[in-house]
């Protein structure tokens, strides 16, 4: 998941392949085993934090958030010894995919996957930037159901918040510049695993 500064403020009304040519890379955040024990360590804190797993269901945000669901889910159940029912929501952008400051970000109507009526909802994303992700999910999330609670875990949290939300379970803090962008890599998805620090150019 791209996350970072207006890539069509900067460059013009280029596309998103010119774009993200465009951008260079300033260093390795997290590794592949990195990013391994950060999942078991946030499984361990949900767990805790919960008192068990009996009442959760962990929702994860297309793309990114749902591979990090199911992996975590996997890592609860081994904890628990019971199994941890997940869902997705698909949420997308006008224009582009790109998490960026001038993108609203739409719900996809569809179907989570399990019933969230009075459950302990984790809500999981790979990158948490001005929010406004989390807010449309938290909307969708109420047209399903009324969860007993929603508590957000994120993979990175970059800052520059424009709503009031926070996360419950980070991985990492990652204080950046609005000119730096944070590209998560899942081997589901990208076929190989790290957290890349980006920058956009002059």
């Amino acid at each position: 998941m791209w996350s970072g500064f207006s890539i069509f403020a900067k460059a013009g009304q280029m596309s998103n392949v010119e774009a993200n040519k465009q951008l260079r890379e300033k260093g390795r955040l997290m590794s592949a085993s990195e990013i391994d024990r950060t999942l078991v360590r946030l499984a361990h804190q949900i767990v805790e934090k919960n008192e068990g797993s009996q009442n959760l269901g962990l929702i994860g945000i297309k793309r990114r958030g749902f591979p990090l669901a199911e992996r975590i889910a996997k890592m609860i159940s081994t904890i628990e010894k019971t199994p941890v029912e997940t869902g997705v929501l698909d949420i997308s952008f006008y224009r582009d995919d790109l998490s960026t400051k001038d993108k609203r970000p739409v719900v996809t109507n569809g179907a989570i996957g399990f019933d969230i009526e009075g459950r302990d909802v984790i809500l999981m994303d790979d990158v948490l930037y001005t929010g406004r992700t989390i807010r449309a999910a938290l909307d969708a999330l109420f047209d399903h159901g009324r969860p007993r609670s929603v508590q957000l875990l994120v993979l990175i949290d970059r800052g520059h918040r424009e709503l009031p939300i926070e996360a419950q379970f980070v991985g990492r803090h990652v204080p950046t510049s609005s000119r730096e962008v944070i590209e998560v890599k899942l081997r589901e998805i990208d076929g190989e695993e790290q957290v890349l620090l980006m920058e956009l150019p002059e």
